[in-house]
């Protein structure tokens, strides 16, 4: 790794003297040239002196957001810097979306094996999305459940024999839709008598064994829908708003 200029941004003074400690031992290549412990503090350095890279973190005088901030205009005024997220705020998954969306280049949680020399080599030579260990666990187990999920959603499609049209007026039903709603979408071949003949049927597929004696509405048919993973109530979506 060769040598590169770093600012540091931390309004916590233990915490900085900690990560200056990390980079003085495990990242001699680091020349830092100076530490900001606030928003106006920062744009004042960097403007003295641009950075090959900026350690920034999120939760700077109890606001969460000018880190996000200050990320998203440094990317904008100085493209070629890079930014790296070191951040306390380890519950926050919100706030690790909204760093990203601001462009940064990682994100490594202040938890677990902390800031390697490894994460920031791999941040100098130019690699995307770097985290360490605490938040890769965080995603491994978003994509798991996320993978997991649509194979359930697969297996409920073939095992309750829902076709195209089935899903789409399911979904249309959780939306709120109306039938003659829903017979005046594009590409839907079905008056209103049809789709009441397709809630029947669905009602005999999905229901079984009836339920218990008791009329099974819409409603209960959507929500039925989405224990059986036929739905995915995360991801409902009119037609028109997917395909303007």
């Amino acid at each position: 790794m060769e040598q590169f200029k770093l600012i540091i941004v931390e309004d916590v003074p233990l915490e900085l003297k900690g990560t200056e400690g990390i980079l003085r031992n495990d990242v001699p290549e680091a020349e830092i040239i100076g530490t900001a412990e606030s928003e106006e503090a920062y744009w004042k350095l960097i403007k003295q002196q641009v950075p090959d890279l900026v350690l920034l973190d999120l939760g700077l005088g109890g606001s969460t957001m000018v880190g996000v901030e200050i990320c998203r205009h440094t990317k904008v005024e100085y493209p070629h810097v890079k930014v790296l997220i070191f951040t306390g705020e380890i519950l926050n998954e919100k706030l690790w979306v909204d760093a990203l969306d601001a462009g940064c280049d990682g994100i490594i949680l202040k938890s677990g094996e902390l800031l390697t020399r490894g994460d920031i080599s791999s941040v100098m030579s130019g690699k995307k999305m770097v985290f360490n260990q605490p938040i890769l666990e965080k995603i491994i187990k978003r994509f798991k459940a996320s993978v997991n999920s649509e194979i359930l959603r697969q297996e409920s499609l073939v095992n309750y024999e829902i076709d195209e049209y089935d899903e789409r007026f399911l979904r249309h039903l959780a939306l709120g839709y109306t039938k003659d709603q829903i017979t005046a979408l594009r590409g839907m071949p079905f008056g209103v008598k049809s789709l009441e003949k397709r809630q029947n049927e669905l009602v005999r597929r999905l229901f079984p064994e009836g339920n218990n004696g008791v009329n099974i509405n819409a409603t209960r048919l959507v929500t039925r829908a989405i224990e059986l993973h036929i739905l995915d109530a995360d991801h409902l979506f009119a037609d028109e708003d997917k395909h303007p």
